[in-house]
């Protein structure tokens, strides 16, 4: 009797492998095969991105059908069809151009983009959960050297250092401001490290590079878009939002078009304007806006009906700049389907609503058909199913209270959140 369970279990796992890469297929559309040339270094609505069909939903679609769990193994096969980006995180500039080039002549073979993201810059992450990253600038140069010719003339996306920008090392210390680069050099370095990244990924044309830009409840506006000047975002494709984080799509677009005209009003606008990033409106604040203390006389980040203030001054001030001369953008949506976690006031002493938050889901599916003009794609950035962190919640832990067990380090595959998050997609996952 065990031996035949045994072999259904293997006939069983074999099934949702030929399910897993005949669903990949089918998500590329039709007319796909093998050497089919990638899409041109652009994005558009017909753009295909890679399916890995060795990704950890697919690795576990085949331990759920083993295990004898069907239901379970469907729902991988389905997350497994979907592309997502893959992340260069660390190694040798030798490894970096050895795995670029392999995941480029992958994607070509089945005509399709990929998705990278460059997440290496030196004190990422402030040293927390994600820390890590090259040892020194040099360093950090001739990865991304490598990784830039590994990709070569092969067309990709590129999403470059999530984080990076909206937590730059005068951020990162624990009593705020500048108390931790009292020297500004550390702060100049990152942004510096951020231009030659963009410099030479940009020397190869089919390459679209996107610098991250945080999200719409992170920096004000203003702030943001003088970042994205500063590490060269005119030279790039845009910027990327959202990466790793929950906040919903609608919120998102509508930050990143006012983060496109505030570029384009310090750089591109009127005179005496220009210099001027953080004279924008933003989702903390509008001067057009009566702000007298009378309800919704002001604008609130955590109120989005207050947000036509902020509409009303960029109509009023930079009013419609043409499309072709704003920066474009893309979005993560990978968790932000039912949107950020809110847990009662008081619930833990420290939520960490960032870290592994419950009940989250998948979001829109990934695209290049965005109908937004400014929106260049929804993207699955952050790998679905993979860990933010050992959470504890301002506990001592280390079990994290959310969840009732102890959360797997960064970057580990946890089968549940996994389930979790295929399990609660908005728009549900297709059968």
């Amino acid at each position: 009797m065990t031996d035949r369970k045994n072999a259904r279990r293997r006939r069983a796992a074999r099934l949702v492998v030929a399910l897993a890469v005949c669903a990949a297929w089918a998500a590329a559309g039709p007319g796909a095969r093998a050497e089919e040339p990638a899409a041109a270094p652009t994005l558009t609505p017909a753009t295909r991105f890679y399916v890995d069909p060795d990704s950890g939903a697919a690795r576990q679609a085949v331990a759920d059908a083993a295990a004898g769990d069907s239901d379970d193994a469907a729902r991988m096969t389905r997350l497994a069809a979907l592309p997502q980006a893959a992340w260069f995180t660390g190694g040798t500039p030798e490894q970096a151009r050895a795995d670029a080039a392999a995941l480029g002549a992958r994607a070509r073979a089945a005509g399709e983009v990929p998705v990278l993201v460059a997440y290496n810059v030196p004190g990422r992450d402030c040293g927390l959960y994600s820390g890590g990253g090259a040892a020194s600038s040099a360093a950090y140069r001739d990865w991304v050297t490598g990784l830039a010719d590994g990709i070569g003339d092969t067309p990709a996306v590129v999403l470059l250092e999530p984080d990076a920008l909206a937590a730059l090392p005068k951020d990162c210390a624990a009593t705020g401001g500048t108390a931790g680069d009292p020297s500004g050099e550390p702060t100049r370095t990152r942004l510096a490290d951020l231009a030659f990244a963009v410099t030479t990924l940009k020397r190869h044309p089919a390459t679209l590079v996107y610098l991250d830009a945080g999200n719409s409840q992170w920096r004000a506006v203003g702030e943001m878009a003088q970042r994205l000047i500063d590490a060269g975002v005119d030279r790039t494709d845009g910027f990327a939002l959202n990466v790793s984080n929950f906040q919903p799509t609608d919120h998102q677009t509508r930050y990143g078009g006012w983060l496109s005209k505030c570029v384009w009003f310090a750089t591109r606008g009127p005179d005496w304007g220009r210099g001027h990033a953080d004279w924008c409106a933003s989702q903390y604040y509008s001067s057009a806006a009566p702000n007298d203390g009378t309800p919704a006389g002001a604008v609130s980040a955590e109120d989005p009906t207050t947000w036509h203030w902020t509409d009303l001054w960029y109509d009023q001030t930079v009013g419609h700049p043409a499309t072709t001369e704003l920066a474009r953008f893309v979005v993560d949506t990978s968790r932000n389907g039912k949107g950020p976690w809110k847990p009662a006031p008081g619930t833990y002493p420290d939520p960490e609503t960032w870290c592994n938050p419950p009940g989250r889901g998948m979001g829109p599916r990934p695209t290049a058909d965005t109908g937004q003009p400014l929106v260049d794609a929804y993207l699955y950035v952050k790998t679905i199913g993979e860990s933010d962190g050992s959470c504890t919640r301002g506990t001592a832990g280390p079990t994290d209270p959310a969840h009732g067990v102890v959360d797997p380090p960064a970057g580990a595959w946890w089968p549940e959140l996994a389930h979790a998050l295929a399990r609660d997609a908005e728009p549900p996952l297709l059968p």
